[in-house]
């Protein structure tokens, strides 16, 4: 019988001696989803990772990875995860295909799966080129590669895209979303309230070790919409912002009749600014 849940995180709490980093998170993750654990520098997100994958201990709560509890899982936990963090070592002297010829050994993994993953992320043909040689982004995607090589039931991605051109950072949005239908379960940290609203099906705002808001993106700015403004462009160039009270629907009815209407904007908040609105903190 197959997991309802991938990941469980129950009650978790963790202290640092008299700081607090993390203060009681629950939440889940099914397969063929992806969860934004999303807050500022600081808040716990990489804590939170640590205890996820067995690196930390948490001072109280429960958290289940795969049907077992995180603080007892061993190294075989890895062929089932992958891992994409600040400190994910490559080996700079080795070559591209070398660094994952070395994990795919680990890892009981087919050769020709090396290709097929370098290919995906558009590396194959850099694949003998010295990984020491590689630009920040390709060594980024070098990265991702690595953590997917196995085909992992679990992703933990700690702020994948930081740093990267957009170029960079579209290609991997496009692979994580192409994991994502094909079953894989990700978890996703980032300070990057857009990435987040692209590419997220739950997120979860952390604020000084906290969730202080979560749900469906879409969801999440709605329910703070309490404006419930519209932005108009005409065509002779005037913007205009029009409240949700029947004169000003009148105005846009007679403009939207004569074809007057150039854009027309709903102005929900955006993930930032529901964040802005819960903490009375900006994101950065």
């Amino acid at each position: 019988m197959e997991l309802q849940n991938v990941l469980e995180m129950n009650h978790i709490a963790k202290e640092f001696g008299n700081r607090t980093a993390l203060k009681d998170i629950s939440i889940n993750i099914k397969r063929g989803e992806i969860l934004g654990f999303l807050g500022p520098s600081g808040a716990g997100k990489t804590t939170t990772i640590k205890i996820l994958t067995g690196q930390l201990k948490q001072t109280s709560g429960t958290a289940i990875l795969l049907g077992k509890d995180t603080r007892e899982i061993n190294e075989s936990i890895y062929e089932q995860i992958g891992i994409v963090t600040d400190n994910s070592g490559l080996y700079e002297k080795l070559s591209v295909y070398d660094n994952l010829h070395y994990f795919a050994k680990l890892l009981n993994v087919e050769t020709k799966r090396i290709d097929q993953v370098l290919q995906r992320v558009g590396l194959l043909e850099d694949k003998k080129k010295p990984t020491g040689k590689l630009s920040k982004g390709m060594k980024q995607r070098l990265v991702l590669a690595r953590a997917i090589l196995h085909q992992p039931k679990m992703l933990f991605l700690d702020e994948p895209t930081s740093g990267l051109d957009p170029s960079t950072a579209s290609e991997i949005h496009e692979l994580l979303l192409e994991l994502r239908d094909q079953g894989t379960a990700i978890f996703l940290t980032t300070h990057n309230m857009e990435e987040a609203t692209k590419l997220c099906d739950n997120v979860a705002l952390l604020f000084q070790g906290e969730i202080v808001e979560s749900g469906k993106p879409k969801e999440v700015c709605l329910k703070y919409n309490t404006s419930k403004a519209y932005k108009v462009l005409l065509n002779d160039g005037t913007q205009v912002e029009l409240q949700n009270t029947k004169e000003d629907m009148q105005k846009l009815t007679d403009w939207l009749s004569a074809d007057e209407v150039m854009t027309l904007h709903s102005t929900e908040p955006t993930l930032e600014t529901v964040f802005l609105t819960v903490t009375g903190r900006e994101l950065q």
